[in-house]
């Protein structure tokens, strides 16, 4: 059976197109070749690695917005794709939505299962000011698609994910939204705290290059320190992924 792998988050700027591009790095790792699909109307960011091949794909004639026809022809693809395949999918916030609303309506999880394909649906939590709303987007997510595979990343790179309450400061795993899921979650995936001058400012300077780590690490771009903190980067990286067992 293929796996099929959907990021999906309603809020912007919180690492979702690095954590798709984490994917297929980590695909590509292991030797296989993932397919890549970029469906963001506003940011291309995934899109834009040369690395992984992807295909930019139109969701509506208009940002924000989801045509049906368009999305069912992505959808047929994923269906045909042979037993062994991987394919990795990055939607833009835009039409986080939209987007949900009609995989709800059309049945789209049950259909990519239904033709015998591992369907796992990514989301971000992060730490600071977008805490509540990556929360809820998770919850909209968990709620509106009762199938597939949770898969949930926490990045901290904004900061802690502690969630206060009367009874003191609770991690992700401790809060009653997570408890209500949690038979549905594959794996939780943490993204570590960095040192923003440091870690922070490399894989910064890689992400906008639209470089994969291996590209970063073999490059002259990057000095011999910064070549040395992406590879112990990447390697700490690959392992919690692999952990999550795909």
């Amino acid at each position: 059976m293929a796996q099929i792998h959907m990021t999906l988050q309603g809020k912007g700027g919180v690492g979702k197109s690095f954590i798709s591009a984490l994917l297929a790095q980590h695909y590509l790792s292991r030797g296989i070749t993932p397919h890549c699909f970029d469906t963001d109307p506003v940011n291309q960011t995934f899109g834009g690695y040369a690395a992984f091949n992807t295909r930019v794909t139109r969701l509506g004639d208009h940002d924000g917005e989801v045509n049906p026809r368009f999305f069912d022809k992505l959808i047929e693809e994923l269906v045909q794709l042979p037993e062994d395949a991987v394919a990795v999918i990055d939607n833009g916030a835009a039409t986080f939505l939209p987007l949900v609303a009609y995989m709800t309506e059309a049945g789209i999880i049950d259909l990519l299962e239904g033709a015998g394909h591992s369907v796992y649906l990514h989301t971000v939590i992060t730490g600071g000011q977008a805490l509540n709303d990556t929360s809820e987007g998770f919850l909209k997510l968990a709620s509106s698609l009762p199938d597939g595979q949770l898969v949930v990343w926490l990045n901290e790179y904004f900061g802690r994910i502690e969630f206060p309450t009367s009874k003191g400061i609770l991690r992700f795993d401790q809060t009653p939204f997570y408890v209500r899921v949690k038979d549905r979650i594959h794996a939780l995936i943490t993204l570590p705290e960095v040192r923003k001058e440091t870690v922070g400012e490399d894989v910064k300077k890689m992400a906008v290059a639209r470089l994969t780590f291996a590209e970063a690490i073999s490059s002259e771009r990057f000095g011999i320190v910064e070549r040395t903190r992406l590879k112990r980067t990447w390697e700490a990286l690959n392992t919690n992924i692999t952990t999550a067992n795909f």
